[in-house]
C-alpha cells in the first residue's frame, strides 16, 4: 500500500466488517471503530465428523444426491396435498388404533414412569383417577410404579396430545381424517387454560371437567358434526391465518371459524336448550378450542410423509418434558433424542422460571407441519403472550425459509405479501445452517398437580438433528457405496 493510501486509511473513520468471533469487533469498537457484525458460522458447527457426513450425502456440484431430492419433493409433496377434515368425536378406547384399556398415551419419544417430569406423573394420576383405577393421588402413584399400566407414546398410535398429552380410554377424542391418503389422527378435546390435566393438575375440578366433556360435551359436538358432515380443516386454518392465528398457542380465530360453521348443526343437535347453551358457552371461553383440532390435522398431514427412503425431512417433533425427540421420513420410526431444554417465556403473577418444567408436549407437531412458531408473521399478537416483538415474530418466519424444502400455497401470510408458510423441515439445512426450528408454546409448573405458569419460546436441541444425521449417513451412505459398487462392476 502506497504513503498515501496509508495516511487516507488511517485518517478517515474506520468501518471494519467482522466475520470472527464477536469479542473480535468488541476490541476495534473500544478503539472507535465502527464495526458491522456479520451472523457467519462455520458449516455444521465445523465438527468434522457432520462435514463428511453432509458431504456424503451431496454431489459434486454441493446439492443433495439425486435420490434425496427426490424422496423429499415426495415427502413434501404428501404434507401439502393434505386434506385434513374432522370425521367424527369417538371413545379413545374404541377409535385409536391398538389402544388397550391398560394404556395411558402420553406426549413426547418414549419414556418411563422413574423418567417422567412432574406435570406428566401429574397428568397420568389425574387420568387413572379419572378412569375410575384409583381413587385418590396416592393409590394412582402405586398403580402407575407398578408395572400393570403401559405407557406410550400418542405418536405410536395415530394421535397426538397437547403438553403432558395424556389420553386414557374413556376419554372422547376427535377424529381427523386426511381425505387425500385415507389416515386418520386422533387427539383429545381442548379443556380451557389454567389448571388443566395437560399441565398436570388433577383436582377434584379437573376431573369433574374431565367427565362432563365425556358425558356432555362430547356427546353434543358429535351429533352436530353427523347433522353437519366432515369439516374441512384446511379451510379454517387458511382462514385463520389471515386473522392473525398461528394455530399453536393463538387460536382465537379458528376457534371462532368453528363455532360458526357447526352453530345452526349445534342448534338443531339432540340435546336440551339449556345443554347445548353449555356447550356453546364452554367452546366460545376457550381460546384454545381449536388447539387439539390443529394438531391432529398436522400430525395427519405429516403421517404419510414417514418412511420414505431416502427422504431427510422431519416428520415428527415432540417432548415429553425429559426428551426431546425428532422422526426423519427416511429413518422410519426410530427417535432420535435429547434433554428437553427450558422455554424462555412470560410467567403469571406468582411464577417465574425456579417454578418451570423443561419443554413438553405433542403440539409442536404445528411447527413440523409448517405452523405455530414457523407461521409467527402472520400472527403478531402472539408476542403478547409469549414474549418477544413484531419484528422479531417476521423475523423468526422469515428464518425458517432457509430450513424447509417448500412454502404451503394453502396456508398464506398476509404481512410478508400472501407467501406461503415454510413446509418441510430438511435435517441436512438445519444441521449445516445451525438454524434449528423455532417453537412457542406453553409452560407447565414442575411439580405435579399445579398447572400452567407461563408462556414462551423455545427452540430443540440441535444434537436431536446431529444424531439424525449421522444414522442418515450410515444408512443410506452404505447402500449408495454398494450401489455404485454394482454400476461399476456392470
Amino acid at each position: 500500500m502506497s504513503t498515501t493510501k496509508s495516511h487516507r486509511l488511517f485518517g478517515e473513520e474506520l468501518i471494519v466488517v467482522n466475520m470472527g468471533l464477536a469479542s473480535f469487533g468488541e476490541n476495534l469498537r473500544r478503539e472507535g471503530a465502527t464495526v458491522v457484525q456479520m451472523d457467519w458460522r462455520p458449516e455444521a458447527g465445523g465438527k468434522p465428523e457432520l462435514l463428511a457426513a453432509l458431504d456424503r450425502l451431496r454431489a459434486s456440484d454441493g446439492e443433495l444426491r439425486q435420490e434425496i431430492a427426490k424422496a423429499n419433493e415426495e415427502a413434501v409433496g404428501r404434507l401439502l396435498q393434505a386434506r385434513p377434515v374432522i370425521a367424527g368425536i369417538g371413545r379413545a378406547g374404541d377409535v385409536i388404533p391398538d389402544m388397550r384399556s391398560d394404556h395411558v398415551l402420553h406426549a413426547g419419544p418414549p419414556v418411563t414412569w422413574e423418567r417422567m417430569c412432574g406435570p406428566m406423573r401429574g397428568a397420568i394420576i389425574g387420568g387413572l383417577i379419572y378412569e375410575g383405577l384409583a381413587s385418590n393421588a396416592d393409590e394412582a402413584s402405586l398403580l402407575a410404579a407398578s408395572g400393570e399400566i403401559a405407557f406410550e407414546p400418542c405418536h405410536h398410535h395415530q394421535a397426538v396430545g397437547p403438553m403432558a398429552g395424556i389420553i386414557t380410554a374413556s376419554m372422547p377424542v376427535w377424529i381427523i381424517e386426511n381425505t387425500a391418503f385415507g389416515n386418520r389422527a386422533c387427539s383429545t378435546l381442548n379443556e380451557g387454560l389454567g389448571k388443566v390435566l395437560r399441565y398436570g393438575a388433577y383436582s377434584g375440578e379437573v376431573i369433574k371437567r374431565l367427565r362432563w366433556m365425556e358425558r356432555t360435551l362430547a356427546p353434543v359436538i358429535a351429533d352436530a358434526i353427523a347433522l353437519h358432515g366432515p369439516v374441512d380443516l384446511r379451510v379454517i386454518i387458511a382462514q385463520a391465518l389471515q386473522m392473525g392465528d398461528e394455530l399453536h398457542n393463538r387460536n382465537r380465530a379458528a376457534t371462532s371459524l368453528l363455532i360458526r360453521e357447526l352453530a345452526p348443526c349445534l342448534a338443531r343437535a339432540k340435546a336440551d336448550s339449556e345443554t347445548k347453551a353449555e356447550v356453546l358457552e364452554f367452546m366460545n371461553g376457550n381460546d384454545h378450542f381449536f388447539l387439539n383440532l390443529s394438531m391432529a390435522a398436522c400430525k395427519s398431514a405429516l403421517d404419510p410423509t414417514l418412511g420414505i427412503a431416502h427422504s431427510t425431512m422431519i416428520s415428527a417433533m415432540a417432548r415429553n418434558g425429559t426428551e426431546f425427540g425428532i422422526r426423519v421420513s427416511g429413518l422410519g420410526n426410530r427417535w432420535f433424542t435429547a434433554p428437553s431444554p427450558m422455554v424462555e417465556g412470560l410467567y403469571l403473577p406468582g411464577f417465574s422460571e425456579a417454578d418451570a418444567a423443561p419443554d413438553i408436549g405433542d403440539s409442536v407437531i404445528t411447527e413440523t407441519a409448517g405452523l405455530g412458531g414457523f407461521a409467527m408473521a402472520a400472527a403478531p399478537a402472539i408476542v403478547q403472550f409469549v414474549g418477544g416483538s413484531a419484528s422479531r415474530a417476521l423475523a423468526f418466519t422469515r428464518e425458517m425459509y432457509e430450513i424447509t424444502l417448500a412454502e404451503n400455497p394453502a396456508y398464506r401470510i398476509p404481512s410478508l405479501d400472501f407467501r406461503g408458510t415454510p413446509a418441510g423441515i430438511e435435517l441436512t439445512a438445519v444441521v449445516a445452517s445451525g438454524i434449528a426450528p423455532v417453537v412457542n408454546t406453553g409452560i407447565a409448573h414442575r411439580e405435579p398437580g399445579i398447572g400452567m405458569v407461563g408462556a414462551g419460546l423455545v427452540k430443540p436441541p440441535i444434537s436431536c438433528f446431529e444424531q439424525a444425521l449421522t444414522a442418515f449417513s450410515e444408512q443410506y451412505c452404505h447402500d449408495h457405496t454398494n450401489d455404485m459398487k454394482e454400476d461399476n462392476a456392470r
